[in-house]
């Protein structure tokens, strides 16, 4: 029969986020994954994971639709992008968070895809605020 290991479970969850924040604080304070997944499911208890995933799908599904150019020279080109183009696109993101935020209820009933869609422009806020930058993904806003 193997040997019992006793542990504390508060301590390990103390030392591990401990280690996580310290990382945090030393690393690339953006890396999600930072976390084991067993821990994240272990404190999230709200659907946040199936949340992020529904969100996912959600902002996957812009880039395919009427938000892009219909010619195929301009397919990867959105509204948005016009919008960062002329400097209009915080003010943009921050009304439709307000519009879609305050007809949520009001217009639909409790319609899940209007908060997809405050999820979806707070996430491009973030992103034309600058509290991440182009380099962090990779491409630009205009990638032909």
């Amino acid at each position: 029969m193997p040997p019992f290991i006793l542990v504390n479970s508060w301590s390990l969850l103390y030392d591990t986020m401990y280690e996580l924040e310290n990382k945090k604080n030393h690393d690339n304070e953006h890396d999600i994954d930072l976390m084991p997944i067993n821990l994240k499911c272990h404190l999230w208890k709200y659907n946040e994971e199936q949340i992020l995933k529904d969100v996912s799908e959600y902002v996957t599904s812009t880039y395919g639709s009427h938000y892009c150019g219909q010619n195929q020279e301009y397919k990867d080109i959105q509204t948005i992008d016009l919008m960062a183009a002329k400097d209009l696109a915080q003010d943009f993101c921050q009304a439709n968070i307000l519009k879609y935020g305050s007809r949520y209820g009001a217009k639909n009933g409790r319609n899940k895809r209007d908060l997809m869609k405050v999820i979806h422009y707070s996430m491009l806020l973030l992103h034309f605020d600058g509290h991440y930058s182009r380099r962090d993904n990779g491409i630009s806003e205009f990638s032909l």
